[in-house]
C-alpha cells in the first residue's frame, strides 16, 4: 500500500496511509460453508458406541464399536488420513484389548489414546485402562495404584493437568444401574483417587474448564435426554484426594496380577468385512469398588436448569453432539432419523450462562447427509463430524455392503469461522488477571508477563521519558459525522488529523507486518517518524494499544468499545492481522447488542465477515423497532441503510407489538425461517417473555 505526501501547505510534514474507499475494502472471501469430504479405502461401518479421535496431523483413529446388523463388537484400529481422504486399518501389537464398545478415548501427550472401561461382547462392563501409542501402533496395560472405580461403559471421560477424570456411566449385571460417581486416575503417579458422588448421567459429555468439573446432557433413569448442565469446583476435591493417595495400595487390574481368562472363540468376520484382532478377548475382573453409598465430591455442586429461549436447543429433537470449545459448550443440533428438523450450532457462554446461535442448519448441514461421530482437536478450532449419505443408505439398504453403511463422509467446520477463538486465546476465570489473554498469564507463554508492562509506555510523550519514537494520527471523530456516501469515499483527501498519539518504532514493527514492510522499504513514514490513518482516532488508539497488549477488551473505562472493536475490525481486514481479525470477530458476536447491532452489520460487511454479519442482520430484525431509534442506525450512510432494510426475506411485514404478542412472539424471530417464533414458543412449552428480555429463562 503506497503512500503520498499531503497538500504543500501542510507543514507537519505527516503522510498519509491511504486507505482502500469503502466500496473496496470487501475482500474476495466467499459465504464460508463447511466442505463435506468423501473417503476412500478401508471405511468402517456406522457402529454403535465406538470411539471416534482426532489426534492432530490431520488424522482421526476409531476404535471399537458395535455394528447393530451383525451384533458384532469390534476391536479394529482404523485410521483416516484427512490429506488423502483415506481409511486404513492399522496394524497393532502388544497387549492389544478385546472388543469393546461404549468406552472412551482421550489423546494423551499428543500420541497416544487412553482407553477406558466399556463393555465387551459378553455384555460385561470393563473397568481396565489401555494405552495405544500413536507412533509405534502398541497397546500398553500400566500398573494401575489405588481402589479402580465400579466398571462401566457409555460414561465421560476427559484429560486435564495430567489427570483422567470419569464421570458417569452405566453398570450392572442383570439390570444396568446410572452411576453417579466421578474419580479421577492421576496418570503421573497412575493412582485412582477416591470416588465421589456427583450426579447420575450417562451418554453426557464432561470437560474442565475454570478449575471446575462440568457434566452436560446425556440421559436420566427415566431416559429422559436433559440439557440441564452441572459443575464441580474441584479444588476442595483435588486437595482432599491428594492427602488420601498417599498411602497406596495395588489394583487387581495391574498387569503382575491380572487374571488369567479362557481364550476366546475365533473371532468371526462382521458386516465390516473386517475379522477381530488376534489377542485374546479379555474381560476385566470385577472392581473392588461396592455399591455402596458413596460421599458426596468436598468440592461445592451446582446446577442450571434452562427452561426455554429462542437459542435454547430442544434435547428431544435431532441429532445433538457435545464438545467445549473457547470457554463454551457447543451443541451441534444434526438432522435425525425421523425427519428434516430444525438444525443449527448453539453455543452455551460459561462464563455468563447465555445461549448463542452460532449457525443455522442450513449454512452447515447439506441435506442428505446423517452425522453419528464428532470429534474436536485439541485446540478447540476444528470441528469434524463423520456421518454417512442417507441417499446412499437407502438405496443399498441394512446388509447390502453399500456405501450408505460405513462412515463415508466427513463435515469439516472451521470454528473460528464462526466466531470462536479456540482454547488457547480463551481468558482464564480463575486467576486474578481474567481479563488477560491466556498466553499473557503463562511463564511459558510469547507474550508472557509484557503485555501489561507495555501498555504503561503506550502513548506516552516522549518528555515523559516513555523513548516514544513515532507519531500516529487518525481522524478527528467529528470530521466523517456529517459526510455522504461520495465524501466518505474520498475522506482522505485533505484529512484532518487527530492529536497524535506517541508510540516506539521497533513495537509497531515487531507486531505489524504491513508497518514493518512500510518502514524497511524507507518510504516518507520512515523519515518523517509520522504516520496517518484515515480511521477514527479511537479506532486507531484501540488498533495500536491492541499492538501493545494483544488484547482488544475492556479495562475498566478504559480500552476499546463495540464500536472501536467493529472499526478495528476493518483495519484487520485492510492490514491483513489474522489474530486481531478473529477476537474482534468473536468479542462482537458475544457482546451484540441493540445498540450497536446496526453498526456491527456496517462494520462486518465491510470486512467480508459474512458469519458475523448475517448474525448481526438477524439481531437487527427480531429488534427492528428499537434498532431504529439507535444512534447507530442513524448514522449509517444511506446506502448501507438500504442495504439493511432489504436483509428481511422478501414477502416479510412489520406488525406491531401487540399482534405480535397475541401469537406468543415477542422476544425474537428468523429471517426467512421455516419455523415461526409461534411454533418455537409452541415447541418450548414456553409461556412468554418480556419484551425487553433478550437472554433465556433459566432455573438455578
Amino acid at each position: 500500500m503506497a503512500s503520498s505526501p499531503v497538500s504543500d501547505s501542510r507543514t507537519d510534514q505527516t503522510y498519509l496511509m491511504v486507505a482502500s474507499p469503502h466500496a473496496g475494502r470487501k475482500g474476495s472471501s466467499e459465504h464460508y460453508r463447511p466442505k463435506i469430504i468423501s473417503t476412500v479405502g478401508q471405511r468402517p461401518a456406522v457402529l454403535v458406541s465406538a470411539s471416534v479421535t482426532y489426534v492432530g496431523n490431520n488424522e482421526i483413529y476409531a476404535f471399537g464399536g458395535f455394528d447393530q446388523y451383525t451384533d458384532e463388537v469390534y476391536n479394529h484400529v482404523l485410521r483416516l488420513n484427512l490429506d488423502t481422504r483415506q481409511w486404513n486399518l492399522v496394524d497393532n501389537y502388544g497387549d492389544i484389548p478385546g472388543v469393546r464398545m461404549g468406552h472412551s478415548a482421550s489423546l494423551w501427550q499428543g500420541d497416544k489414546v487412553l482407553i477406558f472401561g466399556g463393555e465387551n461382547e459378553h455384555r460385561a462392563y470393563l473397568a481396565d485402562v489401555i494405552i495405544f501409542d500413536l507412533k509405534t501402533a502398541h497397546w500398553t496395560q500400566p500398573e494401575i495404584f489405588g481402589t479402580p472405580p465400579r466398571n462401566r461403559a457409555r460414561h465421560s471421560a476427559t484429560i486435564y493437568d495430567d489427570k483422567l477424570f470419569i464421570v458417569g456411566g452405566l453398570c450392572g449385571i442383570e439390570n444396568s444401574t446410572i452411576l453417579d460417581d466421578f474419580c479421577f486416575l492421576d496418570l503421573k503417579t497412575w493412582t485412582w483417587s477416591r470416588t465421589w458422588r456427583f450426579v447420575a448421567r450417562f451418554d453426557h459429555t464432561s470437560w474442565v474448564w475454570g478449575n471446575r468439573l462440568w457434566v452436560f446432557g446425556g440421559l436420566t433413569e427415566g431416559m429422559e435426554r436433559v440439557s440441564d448442565i452441572w459443575w464441580l469446583d474441584l479444588k476442595q476435591s483435588l486437595m482432599v484426594s491428594g492427602q488420601m493417595s498417599i498411602g497406596r495400595r495395588r489394583s487387581p487390574l495391574s498387569k503382575h496380577s491380572r487374571p488369567h481368562y479362557p481364550q476366546a472363540p475365533p473371532p468371526t468376520s462382521g458386516g465390516s468385512g473386517y475379522a477381530a484382532n488376534s489377542s485374546s478377548v479379555q474381560v476385566a475382573q470385577a472392581s473392588q469398588q461396592t455399591a455402596r453409598r458413596l460421599p458426596m465430591a468436598p468440592g461445592s455442586i451446582s446446577s442450571v436448569s434452562f427452561v426455554s429461549g429462542p437459542n435454547i436447543p430442544s434435547p428431544s429433537l435431532g441429532m445433538h453432539f457435545h464438545a467445549y470449545s473457547s470457554g463454551c459448550l457447543l451443541n451441534f443440533v444434526t438432522p435425525a432419523v425421523t425427519g428434516a428438523l430444525e438444525t443449527n450450532l448453539c453455543a452455551l457462554e460459561l462464563d455468563t450462562m447465555r445461549w448463542q446461535k452460532l449457525a443455522d442448519g442450513k449454512d452447515l448441514f447439506s441435506p442428505g447427509y446423517r452425522w453419528h461421530y464428532c470429534t474436536l482437536n485439541e485446540e478447540g478450532t476444528h470441528a469434524w463430524l463423520l456421518g454417512t449419505s442417507t441417499e446412499a443408505q437407502s438405496n443399498n439398504g441394512a446388509g447390502g455392503g453399500g456405501p450408505g453403511e460405513y462412515l463415508s463422509d466427513v463435515l469439516s467446520v472451521d470454528l473460528r469461522k464462526l466466531g470462536l477463538l479456540g482454547n488457547s486465546m480463551v481468558y482464564d476465570p480463575v486467576n486474578e488477571g481474567a481479563n488477560l489473554p491466556l498466553e499473557d498469564l503463562s511463564s511459558s507463554g510469547p507474550l508472557a508477563g509484557i503485555g501489561a508492562d507495555l501498555a504503561r509506555m503506550f502513548d506516552r510523550s516522549p518528555e515523559s521519558g516513555s523513548g516514544a519514537d513515532f507519531v500516529v494520527t487518525g481522524q478527528k471523530e467529528d470530521d466523517d459525522s456529517e459526510l455522504g456516501d461520495e465524501e466518505s469515499i474520498h475522506r482522505s483527501e485533505g484529512a484532518s488529523p487527530s492529536r497524535p498519539i506517541y508510540v516506539h518504532r521497533l513495537i509497531l514493527e515487531a507486531r505489524w507486518p504491513h508497518f514493518a514492510r512500510m518502514i524497511a522499504a524507507q518510504m516518507a513514514e520512515f523519515h518523517t517518524k509520522k504516520l496517518h490513518i484515515p480511521e477514527p482516532y479511537s479506532v486507531v488508539r484501540a488498533f495500536l494499544l491492541y499492538l501493545y497488549t494483544d488484547r482488544i477488551t475492556e479495562i475498566g473505562d478504559h480500552g476499546p468499545t463495540l464500536d472501536d472493536v467493529a472499526g478495528m475490525l476493518v483495519m484487520a481486514n485492510i492490514y491483513d492481522v489474522p489474530r486481531l481479525r478473529l477476537l474482534c470477530r468473536n468479542r462482537l458476536g458475544r457482546e451484540l447488542d441493540i445498540e450497536h447491532a446496526a453498526v456491527i452489520w456496517e462494520r462486518a460487511g465491510i470486512a467480508s465477515e459474512e458469519w458475523l454479519q448475517r448474525r448481526a442482520a438477524r439481531f437487527c430484525m427480531v429488534h427492528w423497532g428499537r434498532i431504529v431509534r439507535t444512534a447507530g442506525f442513524l448514522n449509517l450512510k444511506r446506502t448501507a441503510m438500504m442495504e439493511l432494510c432489504q436483509e428481511i426475506d422478501a414477502e416479510g411485514r412489520v406488525i406491531g407489538a401487540d399482534e405480535l404478542e397475541a401469537v406468543g412472539g415477542l422476544g425474537g424471530a428468523r429471517i426467512g425461517g421455516s419455523v415461526s417464533r409461534e411454533q418455537r414458543y409452541l415447541r418450548n412449552g414456553s409461556t412468554g417473555q418480556d419484551e425487553d428480555e433478550e437472554d433465556e429463562s433459566m432455573d438455578l
